[in-house]
């Protein structure tokens, strides 16, 4: 073929010149018709999401630089919502308070590997019946589970403060005394959070092939050693997707603490989340200073996640 192409005169470099082939016209009408066809399903998502996320998120940037009075209507004051918020120090607590819940929340997840591999063992019995007993907190109304463990943390006739009496311990007045109060709303938390955490581990556990269980077996491996050598790295995946979710919901406190303390509590001021802070302020018609603790939420939560992608590639092992 090149021998023939060299008689006639025709050279590599003309070759090379020579112009790329034209898609045939009903290509190009089959790809505008999926373009439209993708446009037309994507399109009310992509409007839902400008609509109740974006725009919310860019109005309320905007009130974070305004001031309102008592009828309504904001006025443009440039940074002063930011100074008077920094300089807050209910602010700064209401930050201490949320990651102190983050944490508790966050040793959750360590329970919820644990009661994972013990409910996924091979041959358990009521396995379905379990999870459901751990997932039925997470699902269930904050306003109901609120009231059982307000009973349960009762100063007078509360559970914990009896069992504690039992053994000649006074018990402090849980829900009313500053960091007892930020403990116990802790605690409920990752009690709740328990379910959703031992649902998803318990699904990234069943993709862990048991042939590996097997062959660790056959080399006189240990149940120990199999969940520290091949239960935990093969399943950081779902605990990294647990963290960046735990975290996320963390910052969201305010149902918990609401139902469970109330707004006359003693202890609320100093117990109060970034949440709960924002709520208080747009109580009072303060609402660009509660706009500028909003966007504060939002940079606090941009700045962990991202942390949490950086940090993962040093432990989460997908293979």
């Amino acid at each position: 073929m090149s021998t023939q192409l060299a008689e006639k005169g025709v050279g590599a470099a003309d070759l090379s010149a020579a112009p790329a082939p034209r898609a045939p016209r009903g290509t190009k009408r089959a790809n505008r018709k999926d373009w439209l066809w993708a446009a037309i399903f994507v399109l009310p998502l992509l409007f839902g999401v400008i609509v109740f996320y974006i725009w919310p998120i860019i109005r309320n940037a905007y009130f974070s630089f305004t001031t309102w009075g008592v009828f309504g209507g904001a006025t443009w004051s440039g940074l002063s919502n930011y100074e008077a918020m920094l300089s807050d120090p209910s602010f700064w607590r209401s930050i201490l308070n949320t990651l102190v819940f983050v944490g508790f929340l966050l040793l959750g997840i360590p329970l919820a590997v644990i009661f994972a591999s013990l409910i996924n063992r091979p041959g358990l019995r009521f396995a379905s019946l379990y999870r459901t007993a751990f997932f039925l907190p997470y699902v269930a109304m904050p306003a109901a589970v609120s009231m059982v463990w307000r009973i349960i943390f009762n100063g007078d006739f509360g559970v914990i403060n009896y069992v504690l009496s039992l053994v000649g311990i006074t018990g402090p007045n849980w829900l009313s005394t500053e960091w007892f109060a930020l403990i116990a709303v802790g605690v409920v938390g990752m009690w709740i959070s328990l379910g959703f955490n031992l649902i998803v581990l318990s699904a990234g556990m069943r993709g862990i092939p048991p042939e590996m269980y097997e062959a660790s077996s056959l080399d006189g491996a240990s149940r120990l050693r199999q969940f520290f050598s091949i239960t935990v790295p093969l399943l950081s995946p779902s605990i990294f997707f647990v963290s960046v979710m735990t975290v996320i919901t963390g910052f969201q406190l305010f149902d918990l603490l609401y139902a469970l303390m109330g707004t006359q509590n003693p202890a609320i001021n100093q117990t109060q989340s970034m949440v709960y802070l924002f709520f208080a302020h747009q109580q009072t018609g303060d609402n660009g200073y509660a706009a500028a603790v909003g966007v504060a939420i939002l940079v606090l939560v941009g700045v962990f996640t991202i942390l949490q992608f950086r940090m993962q590639k040093r432990w989460v092992n997908y293979v």
